[in-house]
């Protein structure tokens, strides 16, 4: 399989812009009629999400010799949609039409055979996968919102309970479809560690224009139902070291640090040991630091430092600046591991200024899965709605 070769005719067939998905989708419901009911009414929003992850995870094949767990991931996770093997078949064939309208003289016998040969290799991880894990595991988890929190201007906390207890690792993500808005899916992630009554807090930021962030900020209410698919990601949960603990946040990328911290302080409350934690959390403006009372009971814990950053007022008291520049201006953070969240532009200036300040790069961590729901989070964020 040549690799190389897959990933520049990907990019070749890439400078087509939104013809090339168009040409997807109109050939996936032509052939499959069936198949537009698994997606939403207004196809506006998905644009180019299926099409383009598909062709990033073909091209970049090649890392399946070392790591399968995120392909393995998606296929558990694909089951919210009752995606049967079939299906990956039609999606692969309509993959397959849209290369070959595209790149023309380019797509040869040779192209054409080990495109199709990567597509089957990782449509079986994520058969295999979903097989697996319909053993233990239900498709989505059922939920009902509880509480509803305008906690600033443009953040809501929702909790919510589920039906049945979920199995996720802090600092985990999982798409989520309000009942409001049926076939709808966005990743959220929760703000707490997995509890036996079932009970999940998300942060949802207003994004103006976002469909979901707007009727989740806005409209939700106690009483109203949601389905939440399988836990994906690992990068923003607690490394496998005893390394003590650096979290940088912006916005409602504090979500699934503050996962992580509930699972540390309930660890440090049972053994009177654990990681110590510096917790930098970035804003534009005081009212955005909508955790902040939380977070200043929490620095009463000798193993816990909280540090809120302000970029846009002059005259907050205290640290002011982009978040990233204000933690790698505080010193050294050697031997500390790096948990960053927020939006794709912080996370990248975050990475760069503790990169620079000494930091390895094995040491800052950083979730990246949710670029795929847009093509969605390098991360903390989803496509349109900021509800990490």
């Amino acid at each position: 399989m040549n690799i190389e070769m897959l990933k520049s005719t990907w990019a070749d067939m890439s400078q087509a812009g939104d013809e090339a998905p168009l040409y997807f989708y109109s050939h996936l419901f032509i052939t499959h009629p069936e198949l537009r009911e698994m997606f939403p009414v207004s196809m506006a929003s998905q644009r180019d999400k299926l099409f383009g992850a598909l062709g990033h995870i073909v091209s970049n094949v090649e890392k399946l010799d070392s790591d399968t767990g995120f392909i393995e991931e998606l296929g558990r996770d694909h089951r919210r949609f009752a995606v049967e093997p079939e299906h990956y078949s039609a999606v692969g064939s309509s993959l397959l039409a849209t290369l070959k309208q595209f790149l023309g003289s380019q797509w040869t016998e040779s192209v054409a055979a080990d495109w199709s040969a990567a597509y089957g290799q990782i449509a079986k991880i994520m058969v295999i996968a979903a097989e697996d894990a319909a053993d233990d595991a239900p498709p989505w988890w059922d939920a009902e919102v509880v509480s509803v929190d305008r906690r600033s201007i443009d953040v809501t906390v929702l909790q919510m309970r589920t039906s049945v207890a979920m199995d996720y690792r802090p600092g985990q993500s999982m798409a989520m479809e309000l009942g409001r808005l049926p076939r709808l899916w966005r990743y959220v992630t929760p703000a707490n560690q997995p509890r036996s009554d079932g009970l999940v807090e998300l942060h949802i930021q207003l994004v103006p224009g976002g469909q979901f962030s707007s009727t989740a900020v806005r409209k939700v209410r106690p009483g109203d139902t949601a389905r939440l698919g399988a836990p994906m990601g690992d990068q923003l949960t607690r490394p496998f070291n005893d390394n003590d603990l650096l979290m940088v946040a912006g916005g409602t990328g504090l979500a699934p640090l503050a996962a992580v911290l509930d699972e540390i302080n309930t660890q440090w409350r049972a053994e009177g040991a654990g990681p110590r934690v510096d917790l930098f959390h970035g804003a534009r403006l005081p009212w955005n630091l909508y955790d902040h009372d939380k977070l200043t009971t929490l620095t009463e814990e000798p193993w816990f430092t909280y540090r809120p950053v302000v970029s846009d007022d002059p005259t907050f008291h205290g640290l002011r600046g982009l978040v990233g520049s204000a933690v790698a201006a505080e010193g050294s953070w050697a031997g500390r591991t790096a948990l960053i969240c927020g939006s794709p532009p912080m996370v990248g200036h975050a990475v760069a200024q503790l990169g620079a300040a000494g930091l390895a790069p094995e040491d800052l961590r950083y979730e990246t899965f949710a670029t795929l729901d847009k093509s969605s989070s390098a991360i903390g964020q989803t496509d349109e709605e900021g509800s990490r």
